[in-house]
């Protein structure tokens, strides 16, 4: 059994975050990730404060342990959803895209425990300044708006930078990457990609198709021209971006091309129009499974490979 602080502060059993991702974190797949003993999470994403409010009650009717509600700051609706989370009493609120330090004071009043993504070791720093109870730190290799530094040279920096637990995300797929997370001094996981095919997540078949069908040089990043980096498959869509990128496409052109391409995969299962985000780790899933048998094999692979991490000593 692995138990960490990450268990104790959030009152979970197995310390594994379910990513929140945009127009696929829902309250059926938050509670079944929550149900298995992680941290289900319903991303917010750009929805308004009825919509959210709705998912949670949603969550609550089909789980009694805790969950979270992923929030990015760049929302238009981010004021409102902040309002709704500490109305709602949500157990853990994950931020991205931004500084929530003006929600802060707020939230910790409602007994919501804030753990921002960063990207980096600055970041890392000014959010434990603010308040953050822990603090996950995204690599590079996960799906969606990434950074710049890989998870194995980001996440030792940010565990030596600041004294609250850290999450390790991007590039985790089973239980040996989990280990590796662990000896790099995580107090817990991340895992966005691996939760896309879960028989709860509600996202299109073509989405859940397309990440089985992934290799390891499946993904690519867009946007770096504009500092909005994205990594999701190589698509018809992300391939003309790419070009138009190249081509020296404008922020104003390239944002009308992105602009509704992840719902077009996750809802539309669009194929030709659609942004199919996930992680570098997409060439490692390789089978739809309950969000319980998810855990349970990154739980028992990780277990595993801890045990066998002293078999090189002399």
């Amino acid at each position: 059994m692995i138990k960490t602080p990450l268990c104790d502060l959030t009152g979970i059993e197995k310390p594994i975050f379910q990513g929140g991702m945009a127009w696929i974190a829902d309250a059926s797949l938050a509670a079944a990730v929550s149900n298995a003993g992680g941290l289900g999470i319903i991303s917010a994403m750009n929805a308004n404060a009825d919509w959210l409010r709705n998912e949670i009650r949603d969550c609550r009717t089909r789980t009694a342990k805790p969950f979270g509600v992923n929030i990015m700051l760049q929302s238009p609706f981010a004021d409102e959803v902040a309002q709704v989370v500490a109305e709602e009493k949500v157990p853990v609120v994950v931020t991205g895209a931004g500084n929530p330090s003006k929600y802060m004071k707020t939230w910790q009043a409602a007994g919501i425990k804030v753990i921002p993504v960063v990207s980096s070791v600055a970041l890392a720093r000014l959010l434990e300044r603010v308040g953050a109870s822990a603090i996950v730190a995204e690599g590079g290799e996960s799906g969606g708006h990434v950074g710049d530094v890989s998870t194995m040279a980001l996440v030792p920096q940010v565990v030596d930078a600041v004294k609250i637990p850290v999450i390790a995300a991007g590039g985790i797929a089973d239980g040996r990457q989990m280990a590796a997370a662990f000896m790099l001094g995580a107090c817990g996981v991340q895992v966005g990609t691996r939760f896309l095919v879960a028989n709860e997540c509600t996202v299109s078949d073509e989405y859940k198709k397309r990440v089985l069908k992934a290799n390891d040089l499946s993904t690519i990043v867009t946007g770096r021209s504009i500092n909005g980096a994205v990594r999701c498959l190589k698509t018809p869509f992300s391939q003309k971006f790419l070009r138009a990128e190249k081509e020296g496409a404008t922020a104003e052109e390239l944002g009308k091309m992105g602009a509704g391409s992840l719902r077009k995969a996750a809802k539309d299962g669009n194929y030709e129009e659609g942004s199919f985000m996930c992680g570098e780790v997409a060439g490692m899933v390789k089978k739809e499974q309950s969000a319980a048998e998810i855990v349970d094999e990154l739980m028992q692979g990780c277990e595993e490979a801890l045990k066998g991490a002293t078999k090189w000593l002399a």
